[in-house]
Order: C-alpha cells, then sequence, then structure tokens
C-alpha cells in the first residue's frame, strides 16, 4: 500500500517505509515545491528523530537552509509557516495513528496544505523511480546547520490571546500522551484536570485517537465520577478535538461545527460556513436558522482548506473532529477549537443554565449511525453496486458524488465513500427516527457485505 496518501505521507515505519525512503522525499521534495528554506517540527513519535535526520540530510543536499520547531504540535507548525513567511514546511507525525505509524504533513506558502491531487503525486512518482545510492549521497553532503526556530513560543503567544473564560466549568482535559501538552498548562494552569498528561511516543494508556469509542473509557468514567461539565481530548498531534457532555457522552463532532458557527454568525451572519459530506442535516438547518450560508464539500484538510479559501468562510468542520478558522490562515487547531467551545458552554452555563447536553440537544434533530467501516478491496464496486440498487428500488432526491456518494431522501441519507488514509469503505447514516434508522443500516449492511 502506497505511502503518498490524499492528505499527507503516513505509514508503519520500517514496514511501509524507511530512513531511505524518507531522504528520498526530502532529496526530491524541492521538485516540487520551490523555497529556499524549510521548517520542520516532529511529534513525540519514537521515531521522529530518525525521520527528521533523514528528512533534512535529503533536503540539504538539494540546498535547502532548515529550521526546526523539535517537538511541535501540527498547527503550530501551520502557523509559524504563514506567520513566518516559509514557503516549505513538514510535521513529521501520523496523527492519530497508533505508534508503529509515522509520516509527514506538508504545506507551501500561506500553509497551503500539499495533497495527492497537488504535488503527493508527483512525489511518489520521483521517488519510486529514483535510483539514488542514499548512503553514498549522504556521503556527498557536508553536513550543514540545522537552525533553531522559537515557534512555540510564537505560537503561544497567539493562542494566549484567545484564552477562553471557563469560570463557570469544571473541565476533563485528555491530551492522549499527545503533543497538545505543549501548551495546556500554559493556557489553563490548574484550572483544569488533566489525563494521561506526558508526552510519550508509546501513548501507554490509549492510542491518540479520540474518534475511537475504545479510547474514551477512561474520560467517560471519571467524567460520570467526579461531577466535570466537560470532558476534552485532543488527538497525537494536536490538529484534531472532540468533546463529551457532562454526562460523560460522546458528542458528534460535526455537531461542533454548528456551535462554532454560532459564535463566529454572532453579528454577522452572511457568512459561509463549511461542513463535510457525512454532516448531519442537522448542522445545515442550524447555520441556516442563524443566518449563515452552509456548504457542503470533501472530507480532508487538504480539500477544506482550499474551498475555505475559495468561499472566504468564517469557520469550518469535519466529522473527524478538525476544524478550520479563516483567523487562523484556515487552517485547523485543536488547541482553539476548545476554546471556543469552551466560552460558549461557559456562557450558556452562566446565561441560562445550560450545560453541553442541552446545547446539543437544540442542535440536533435526527438519529444517526455514526461512521462505520468495512474492510473491502474493491470499493469502487461495492459504491456503484449500493448506488445502483437505490437508484432503480427508491429515487434518491438527491445525489452528490465529489467524495464517495452521498444520497438523500425525505427522511434519511446516506454517505458511502472510501477512506482516504486507511484501507476502508466508510458509511454514515442518518434518519428521522431510530426504527427507520437501524432499517436502512441493515439494509446497507447487507448490500455492502453482498
Amino acid at each position: 500500500m502506497s505511502i503518498f496518501k490524499a492528505y499527507d505521507i503516513r505509514g508503519i515505519y520500517n514496514d511501509d517505509f524507511d530512513k531511505n525512503i524518507v531522504y528520498k522525499i526530502g532529496y526530491y521534495l524541492p521538485e516540487i515545491i520551490e523555497a529556499e528554506k524549510a521548517l520542520i517540527g516532529y511529534d513525540i513519535r519514537k521515531s521522529s528523530p530518525e525521520i527528521f535526520d533523514y528528512l533534512t540530510k535529503g533536503l540539504q543536499a538539494k540546498g535547502i537552509e532548515i529550521y526546526s520547531m523539535d517537538l511541535a504540535t501540527t498547527p503550530s507548525v501551520y502557523f509559524n509557516t504563514f506567520n513566518g513567511n516559509f514557503n516549505l514546511s513538514i510535521q513529521i507525525t501520523a496523527s492519530h495513528n497508533s505508534k508503529e505509524y509515522n509520516g509527514m504533513k506538508i504545506s507551501k506558502k500561506e500553509a497551503l496544505p500539499v495533497g495527492y491531487d497537488n504535488g503527493l503525486d508527483e512525489l511518489e512518482r520521483l521517488v519510486n523511480n529514483s535510483e539514488l545510492n542514499v548512503k553514498e549521497a549522504i556521503k556527498r553532503t557536508k553536513n550543514k546547520i540545522i537552525r533553531d526556530y522559537n515557534g512555540q513560543y510564537k505560537y503561544l503567544n497567539f493562542l494566549k490571546k484567545r484564552q477562553p473564560e471557563i469560570d463557570n466549568l469544571d473541565i476533563l482535559i485528555d491530551s492522549s500522551n499527545g503533543m497538545a501538552s505543549l501548551f495546556l498548562k500554559d493556557i489553563f494552569n490548574e484550572k483544569v484536570d488533566y489525563i494521561n498528561y506526558k508526552m510519550d511516543g508509546d501513548f501507554p494508556n490509549h492510542d491518540p485517537n479520540p474518534m475511537d469509542q475504545n479510547n474514551l473509557t477512561q474520560i467517560k468514567e471519571k467524567i460520570k465520577n467526579n461531577n466535570y461539565d466537560i470532558g476534552v481530548v485532543y488527538d497525537g498531534d494536536g490538529d484534531r478535538v472532540i468533546f463529551l457532555d457532562e454526562k460523560g457522552r460522546f458528542v458528534s463532532p460535526d455537531l461542533i461545527t454548528a456551535i462554532l458557527a454560532e459564535y463566529f454568525l454572532k453579528g454577522n451572519n452572511d457568512q459561509y460556513v463549511l461542513y463535510d459530506i457525512r454532516t448531519s442535516r442537522s448542522v445545515k438547518e442550524y447555520i441556516e436558522k442563524l443566518g449563515g450560508k452552509p456548504y457542503m464539500w470533501k472530507v480532508g484538510h487538504a480539500y477544506a482548506k482550499l474551498k475555505m479559501r475559495e468561499l472566504d468562510a468564517v469557520v469550518g468542520g469535519e466529522l473527524a473532529g478538525h476544524y478550520y478558522f479563516r483567523d487562523f490562515h484556515y487552517c485547523d487547531s485543536g488547541l482553539l477549537t476548545s476554546f471556543i467551545v469552551l466560552n460558549v458552554i461557559n456562557e450558556y452555563k452562566k446565561e441560562t443554565g445550560f450545560s453541553l447536553s442541552k446545547v446539543i440537544d437544540e442542535i440536533d434533530s435526527y438519529m444517526g449511525s455514526g461512521e462505520i467501516n468495512f474492510k473491502i478491496e474493491d470499493k469502487k464496486y461495492v459504491m456503484k453496486k449500493v448506488v445502483a440498487y437505490f437508484k432503480e428500488k427508491a429515487a434518491p432526491l438527491k445525489i452528490y458524488d465529489f467524495d464517495g456518494y452521498r444520497l438523500e431522501f425525505k427522511d434519511w441519507w446516506f454517505n458511502i465513500r472510501p477512506s482516504n488514509t486507511e484501507p476502508y469503505l466508510r458509511l454514515v447514516v442518518e434518519a428521522d427516527n431510530t426504527e427507520l434508522l437501524n432499517n436502512k443500516v441493515s439494509l446497507l449492511n447487507e448490500l455492502i457485505e453482498s
């Protein structure tokens, strides 16, 4: 399986790729992105230092000057890319994947993402066709200076100006032993409680994927037993965040987009809000109720950021817990998202006594399946088979085909799409009531697996 994905480079280190591949990535990157210097950060994974070493060697062989942020969150690298006028930046991370994975998120000028549609395809071709002898190439390259770049402090100063008001809330934060811990105590001090705070590339308590309910057992129990108002969980590299309500229940991340829309549309409602193709109808309806302009688009940061710029959207959100902000150069940040949500819930509790669950209940009007995953080889065939069935049997009101398929009916809808980062076919179903939802999920399961 290729490590060159739709949005980034990712795989099991020393299985799917190794230091020689990493060197070649650095060596050929300047052929697809014009730059004289590169900003590089990396996460806490055990393989990150070796990847940093070989990546920088490859870049230096092509004359690129290296500026290192050392340990960094992905959003802090984005911030310093546009704030420091870098034409090229790389965050070494596998985001939410388990410890054996690693990879890279590559950005160019203005922190614009480099995905498979705009550069990674060419980089893959160059790397795969290369006959470069890495050992000999390293011998020929003189050791060059790697400059320290104090980007964490610049990002922290940016964050401190946006600190949330949390005086009415009891908050529990799980940083998943990941990179968000770089900044949490500088922002919140001891005003909140923490679990899994220490950065650890072995992720000893749970994988750094807050979308997997198996990773939330610990925080759910603590919320229930200690009367917290809200739980906050960041992923491994700090670009995603999810929330749990005061009952310890997982809040579907697409619904958080509606809370963000409420915050940003107040006083200036005639603005676009982006959401992905898997998002609940509740979000679209809530944005319209606020006077905003909802816009549905493809899944993934490489697509969302470009569409956000095109629309000049004020905010955007995804079912996976990524949220994008115009005033953050259309990039995503788990910390910024949590600041806004905590501000909103703090204000609700102070003025009306509303809890997070009550706020979500005001938004959410439907029954949803969440994301269901199927391991299937021929994803295209299965998707076409499913769509053909409903075209013949049920006459959808609308069919969207820009990211898999979303078929909409009067009282339910579903989205079926191939994952761009993992070997799955993903299904999301939503309906007006539980009985209808269960019937449609059963039918779709049968169609997909038959």
